[in-house]
């Protein structure tokens, strides 16, 4: 066979060669036993929910979340790393296929301008040569096709790869921020309950308590006096300074209520309001989103130091209050600079307290507004 046939037939089958071939190998043993371990850490975890409620066993939890999060963390490298190879195997083949297309589309460039005139056949003086050239042609032009259908696939994979790549990266950053805030609420626990028995189950009750004297107040059936009229921004109470009823430190619990069912807070307050984020655990780390996009004024004067979110907030997933409810009805917040309560829009003024569980008697004063079918409460704080 005449040496530009074999060397075009030898171009056909490398190319062949590069878009068969695997654009990656994958090694799911250690994948495969991270999973294996996530699905035993999650069971542990609903194991001991179910157990009764006990310090040990909340610092049990701890451990197996943290745990969890660090297989989790380990998880993801390894898919990190599993698709980097993938995509640098995908650029490696991209590579070669399109080195060896345009290889291959070159002679056969070079074997048209040969053996596109009929004349040649003749003057050639070897029809059989030139009927192989022709048959060749015809069948490297019909794999052509293919091949370029398969290097586009390969392009859309490694593209899609490289978003999924880049979604693994910002997870593992999430999952890192979710150890690092566990790893400190278990230190938050240790040091609030000195790691005494007695001392956590106080907690417990009063958080107990704090839940159903509130729910009871959106209820109504707690004891009301009406005040009288007010306006956005007049003062209608003080935030009580320290622990109290139901309360084990500063804070102003504010709900809002449509028809009787709770909403989220920072649906009706206004944005732009200067504060610090610290709903997480510790002194002061964010745990919870402070995104307000209403119109109401605040109810303190900034700067706000916002201590709980509004729902599935981060101290109900991962502190003791979540032994107790499962949904935050409110918001908490308190001010660095005043301890003043304002309304936060026109409506009617009411005084009210709850005599709970706890012996104590709750206050709060609620202010229903003038669109008629929303109440705000603001409790712990002194008439």
């Amino acid at each position: 066979m005449p040496r530009l046939i074999k060397k075009l037939v030898l171009i056909f089958f490398v190319t062949i060669f590069f878009a068969i071939q695997p654009a990656y190998g994958q090694d799911q043993g250690k994948l495969d036993e991270l999973n294996r371990q996530i699905e035993e850490y999650t069971k542990q975890i609903a194991k001991l929910k179910s157990q009764a409620t006990t310090l040990a066993n909340e610092i049990a939890q701890f451990d197996a979340k943290i745990r969890l999060t660090e297989l989790k963390i380990d998880q993801t490298q390894e898919q990190i790393a599993l698709l980097g190879g993938r995509i640098n195997q995908l650029e490696i083949s991209l590579d070669n296929l399109s080195a060896a297309f345009n290889s291959r589309v070159e002679e056969t460039y070079k074997m048209i301008r040969i053996d596109d005139s009929p004349i040649l056949f003749l003057i050639s003086g070897n029809v059989n040569e030139a009927v192989s050239k022709f048959h060749y042609l015809k069948k490297i032009q019909e794999a052509d096709k293919k091949l370029l259908d398969r290097l586009g696939a390969a392009k859309t994979t490694y593209t899609e790869q490289k978003g999924e790549f880049e979604e693994l990266e910002k997870l593992l950053a999430r999952q890192k921020v979710d150890l690092d805030l566990q790893k400190a609420a278990k230190a938050n626990l240790l040091a609030i309950t000195r790691n005494d028995e007695k001392r956590y189950q106080e907690l417990l009750n009063a958080a107990r308590a704090e839940f159903e004297a509130i729910q009871a107040i959106i209820a109504g059936r707690a004891d009301e006096t009406e005040v009288g009229r007010v306006n956005a921004g007049d003062r209608i109470a003080s935030i009580i300074q320290g622990p109290s009823c139901n309360s084990s430190g500063t804070h102003l619990h504010f709900i809002v209520s449509k028809n009787g069912s709770t909403e989220n807070p920072f649906n009706y307050l206004r944005p732009g309001v200067e504060y610090r984020n610290c709903s997480g655990p510790g002194e002061c780390s964010e745990g919870d989103p402070f995104n307000p996009s209403g119109s109401w004024e605040w109810p303190i004067n900034p700067p706000v130091r916002f201590s709980q979110g509004y729902g599935r907030t981060w101290a109900v997933q991962n502190s003791w209050v979540g032994r107790i409810y499962n949904f935050h009805n409110g918001i908490d917040i308190n001010s660095d600079s005043s301890s003043e309560v304002k309304s936060v829009s026109s409506g009617v003024l009411y005084r009210g307290s709850f005599a709970g569980s706890a012996g104590c008697r709750l206050r709060y004063v609620r202010v229903r507004h003038d669109s008629g079918d929303i109440s705000t409460y603001y409790l712990h704080i002194n008439y």
